[in-house]
């Protein structure tokens, strides 16, 4: 099983935590390239921060999609399905 490691901010972890938010967007930088094009990923790992305590979650990755214009900015979305695990969080903070 590949897992492919994010960070994000609360606001964007929240939102998938929440089943709101089902994909993850990353800019195609020659960074994500290297690591979005070659084999699939399995699970995304996302972390809120990074102390040993932060927020985490494993989310199925259900596909990728290139090439996907936000704010005129070729990116890929990483579209997410099922939450497999949370872990050190508590819910949105207000």
């Amino acid at each position: 099983m590949r897992t492919l490691h994010l960070t994000l901010y609360r606001r964007w972890f929240d939102e998938i935590a929440a089943g709101t938010k089902r994909e993850e967007y990353r800019a195609m930088t020659p960074h994500w390239i290297d690591r979005l094009d070659g084999p699939a990923y399995d699970v995304a790992e996302f972390r809120n921060g990074y102390s040993a305590a932060a927020p985490s979650m494993r989310v199925e990755i259900i596909g990728l999609r290139r090439h996907v214009k936000i704010e005129g900015v070729d990116c890929y979305a990483i579209q997410l399905g099922r939450i497999l695990e949370i872990k050190n969080y508590s819910g949105p903070k207000e």
